[in-house]
C-alpha cells in the first residue's frame, strides 16, 4: 500500500521561456552542444590569429546556432502543442508523477524516471529519452523543497542533479 500523505499537488503553466530554458540545459548537457560551442570559439580564435574571415563566419554561427535555433524551436512548439496551451494539474507522490489535463490523466511511476536535473527556472524529470515533465520554479512556490525531497526518496541518488 503506497503513502499518499506525503502527496503534492500543483499547477503548471509552461511558457516558450520555461520551454527554452530546458532546451538549452538539455542541449548543452549533452556532447554535441558544448563541442559545437568549443568549435565555434576555435574558430574565432583561429581568426584572431590568422585574419582568415572564413574562420570567423564559422565560429559565429557556431556559437550562436544553436541558442538562436532553440528560441525559435521553444516558439514553435509553445504554438503547436495543444497540452502546452492549458495548464498542466501535477500530483507528485511516493508511487510517481501524475499529470492530468482536460479529464485525461497520465502516471509514470518513479522507476521509469531516467533522471532528474535542475534548471534556473524548472526542475526537470525524465521518464523517457525523449520525454520530461518540466515544473517551473514560478509554479511551484513552496512546494519546491517537497517536491526535491520526494524525488530523492524515489530515485536512484546518482540520477539526480538539483541544485536549489
Amino acid at each position: 500500500m503506497s503513502d499518499t500523505s506525503k502527496e503534492i499537488s500543483f499547477t503548471v503553466h509552461m511558457t516558450a521561456g520555461i520551454l527554452y530554458d530546458y532546451m538549452i540545459n538539455h542541449a548543452y548537457s549533452g556532447a554535441s552542444g558544448i563541442l559545437g560551442t568549443c568549435f565555434g570559439f576555435l574558430g574565432i580564435i583561429f581568426y584572431l590569429k590568422t585574419n582568415f574571415v572564413l574562420y570567423l563566419i564559422l565560429g559565429i554561427v557556431l556559437v550562436l546556432y544553436l541558442p538562436i535555433n532553440l528560441k525559435y524551436k521553444s516558439f514553435v512548439q509553445m504554438k503547436m502543442t495543444e497540452s502546452f496551451q492549458k495548464p498542466l494539474e501535477y500530483r507528485i507522490n511516493q508511487d510517481g508523477i501524475t499529470v492530468a489535463q482536460d479529464g485525461q490523466e497520465e502516471s509514470v511511476p518513479w522507476s521509469q524516471c531516467c533522471k532528474a536535473v535542475s534548471t534556473k527556472q524548472s526542475i526537470v524529470v525524465y521518464t523517457g529519452k525523449q520525454n520530461a515533465s518540466i515544473f517551473p520554479r514560478k509554479d511551484l512556490a513552496d512546494h519546491l523543497p517537497a517536491l526535491v525531497a520526494t524525488i530523492a526518496e524515489n530515485m536512484d541518488p546518482k540520477k539526480i542533479k538539483i541544485r536549489n
